[in-house]
């Protein structure tokens, strides 16, 4: 078995860890802050598009992202997700318009429609078939470290200086991330790449989805709903329930940590059980969890233990849909398949918190029902994994 281990964990995977540990830090630790920022420059009703926006650039951008991953490079695919993260963020000062803050938020969406589908093409290069849901496991680790630090970090950063101070220091980590990417070796084999030219950006119908993948993408799509819902509510009911400005990133960090926790502990749980089972016991728990945010009403303990088991389910859940879908992915077609999952993971983020800020509506009596709309998308996808998934062949390779 020691070989196997040599060969996963590289130095190549462990920079990659790093790379998405501080890109992921970099655009969450905004969301605590965003939605208060808008409501400044006179925009409360529009807080539903803080996240629709942002994932609605994401999705669009996954099909141009796959193929360039699959013909120009791994690499050059998270750099150029990682430079728009670092220039957004120095924009972010000069925003004065409920406007001009909407189109950044558009142009912000490239970078994660840029970044993940080239970190996820590269590490499914450098791991064998029998180590991937651990090592996509451990790599969500990292992405959970920066996500769980991001909004925890950033209402401190806030408080402590000012808001342009925390829209300066996203734009640092982003500029670390970029850095970090800037020490690897392209993985995309050289016979396979391509000069960059504005005709690969022309997409033919089976270059948008991959259908061996819809399966895994159905699902992500469903079970990442409540996410946006959750991203898009949150800061507001933190508030409503007494936190007070500095903790409105609680939700965000028990739920980060946990997910961590159980990434850690049962990275490799899809390895040795399937990705079927260990699914449909994720799914289920998010189903639990949701269920007991529509029950939160003035409890603060019952508001993170929901927060705690919601992150339990993600950290299991995430890992494997991402093996899931390399697992069936060609691999002269691996970005692809991955832009897939991904625009599925965006417009379920996206339709989530549209649809949350429409009925939320700035009225704190209205959570129970954005919470319950997520209980049935996860209900969804539950039923999905146990009475409609088909069998597929593998793609070992």
């Amino acid at each position: 078995m020691q070989p196997t281990q040599t060969k996963v964990y590289t130095a190549g995977f462990w920079l990659m860890c790093l790379s998405s540990f501080l890109f992921f830090m970099s655009f969450n630790m905004l969301l605590p802050e965003l939605p208060d920022f808008l409501t400044r420059l006179g925009g409360a009703e529009y807080k539903g598009f803080i996240i629709a926006l942002f994932t609605l650039t994401a999705g669009l951008s996954r099909p141009f992202s796959g193929k360039l991953a699959d013909t120009v490079g791994r690499i050059p695919v998270m750099v150029f997700g990682s430079l728009v993260c670092f220039v957004c963020g120095f924009f972010y000062p000069w925003v004065s318009t409920v406007a001009g803050f909407l189109g950044l938020r558009l142009l912000h969406g490239f970078s994660t429609g840029f970044k993940p589908t080239g970190t996820a093409a590269f590490i499914a290069d450098i791991i064998p078939f029998e180590r991937r849901g651990e090592a996509m496991g451990l790599l969500g680790v990292a992405g959970s470290l920066g996500m769980a630090a991001g909004p925890a970090l950033g209402p401190y950063i806030t408080a402590a200086t000012s808001l342009n101070t925390l829209f300066y220091a996203s734009s640092g980590l982003a500029l670390l991330s970029l850095v970090v990417q800037g020490t690897m070796t392209e993985t995309l084999p050289k016979e396979q790449r391509q000069r960059f030219s504005w005709s690969l950006l022309r997409l033919e119908w089976d270059e948008i989805l991959e259908p061996r993948v819809l399966s895994p993408a159905l699902v992500t799509l469903l079970c990442l709903f409540p996410f946006g819902a959750i991203l898009t509510v949150v800061p507001d009911q933190s508030q409503a329930l007494g936190l007070n400005a500095a903790h409105k990133g609680l939700f965000y960090t028990c739920y980060t940590l946990s997910s961590l926790l159980v990434r850690l502990v049962a990275g490799r749980a899809s390895d040795k059980y399937g990705r079927l089972p260990v699914l449909r016991l994720s799914t289920s728990m998010l189903v639990v969890a949701l269920i007991l945010l529509t029950l939160v009403e003035q409890s603060v303990p019952l508001f993170l233990g929901s927060a705690l088991l919601f992150g339990l389910a993600t950290g299991l859940n995430s890992p494997t849909l991402y093996a899931w879908t390399v697992d069936l992915s060609h691999p002269a077609r691996r970005g692809r398949a991955v832009a897939t999952m991904y625009i599925a993971l965006e417009a379920g983020i996206g339709l989530g918190a549209l649809l949350a800020g429409w009925i939320f509506a700035n009225n704190t009596s209205h959570l129970p029902y954005v919470h319950a709309m997520s209980v049935v998308s996860t209900l969804a996808a539950l039923i999905y994994l146990f009475w409609g998934v088909k069998k597929q062949p593998l793609a070992t390779a």
